[in-house]
């Protein structure tokens, strides 16, 4: 009755033929309830036996209950064939299939600004994600403005967090920046993370500046709750997200020894010890009032500029600069928003 209890026939899957025996059915039905004390006014009996489907038949009719289910019965629609419930099936699945694919793509789209992105964006990698929750419109026309501008992008978030950071004043950062300008590869000790590391924590002439936090705008909330971005990121991919000394931990590998002789130096400098350094990873929107050493946010965007792949290399440089600039970085992808437009001519990083 009402589907509340179940038992397992035991019984091997194949096709049936079934006969359905009641007995007392108008008794009980007058009854309506049986108390546990009083005797059992019907019985039913169920028989299976293997054999090919057949149309039901009535064999026998005594009572008015089962002359009422009956011609129900015989009122409702002829089941559907085989084929036709494969086709249904078929339908189901292809709107199923259909109706995700358009949540996925309201989803995208909305995450894109209100345009779906390009294969370029889709699969570019590096800091794209991050760079999309403060300006998806600068994404869209960083990949329209060609390898060109995408260069000159990279090259002047390169140099206005350099400039943010205080570092524009040492040598070896400014001819990291001259090295980029002339497209050639960056000079030591930017050819190695563990080296760059160290130059900057050993330098006395670098700053201590810090910057708060930058936060992303705010948007309206998402309808769909399984947006992706809410799960856990694996240990690879949260080490992607990691800058600074605290990268080597992350990995948890040691980078090779660079070369004395392409240093121009009789000794390479000492690699820092991954153990002295913390690591300390957040999910979730950044917390404002936390401050970031301006000089190790920078760096990651001059390394970042010098990707193979221009638009890698812009999204990189330019992320990077975003959380070197903290507060300040609505005026800073205006100005590079303003570059897209003009062209690579207008640089400051080609003056």
């Amino acid at each position: 009755m009402a589907g509340e209890d179940s038992w397992d026939l035991g019984l091997a899957e194949t096709d049936y033929r079934v006969r359905y025996c009641a007995t007392g059915m108008d008794r009980a039905r007058a009854a309506d309830t049986r108390m546990a004390e009083e005797p059992q006014l019907d019985r039913y009996l169920l028989q299976f036996w293997p054999a090919a489907p057949e149309p039901d038949r009535v064999l026998k009719e005594t009572s008015r209950t089962a002359a009422h289910w009956h011609g129900y019965a015989r009122d409702l629609p002829p089941p559907p064939t085989p084929a036709e419930r494969a086709e249904a099936e078929r339908r189901a699945r292809l709107a199923q299939e259909t109706a995700e694919r358009e949540r996925r793509l309201a989803r995208e789209r909305r995450e894109w600004g209100g345009r779906l992105p390009s294969d370029a964006l889709r699969t570019v990698g590096g800091n794209v994600s991050g760079l999309r929750d403060f300006d998806p419109g600068l994404l869209h026309a960083l990949d329209a403005a060609g390898p060109a501008a995408q260069r000159a992008v990279a090259l002047l978030a390169a140099r206005r967090a350099c400039e943010a950071a205080g570092l524009t004043a040492l040598d070896w950062v400014t001819g990291a920046l001259t090295a980029l300008a002339e497209g050639r590869p960056l000079p030591p000790p930017f050819d190695d993370d563990a080296r760059m590391w160290h130059t900057l924590a050993s330098d006395p002439a670098c700053p201590d500046r810090t910057v708060g936090r930058a936060v992303p705008p705010e948007r309206p909330p998402s309808q769909d709750s399984s947006s992706p971005g809410t799960g856990a990121l694996s240990p690879q991919e949260a080490a992607t997200l990691v800058v600074g000394p605290a990268r080597a931990v992350a990995r948890q590998s040691s980078p090779p020894a660079p070369d004395p002789a392409a240093a121009g130096q009789s000794s390479p400098p000492p690699v820092p010890d991954p153990g002295r350094y913390g690591l300390f990873v957040s999910f979730g929107p950044p917390d404002p009032s936390l401050r970031i050493s301006q000089p190790h946010a920078a760096l990651p965007a001059v390394t970042g500029a010098a990707a193979r792949d221009p638009l890698r290399a812009a999204v990189d440089a330019v992320y990077a600069a975003v959380v070197t600039h903290g507060e300040d970085w609505p005026a800073l992808l205006a100005e590079l928003a303003s570059l897209c437009r003009e062209g690579p001519a207008r640089s400051p990083g080609r003056e």
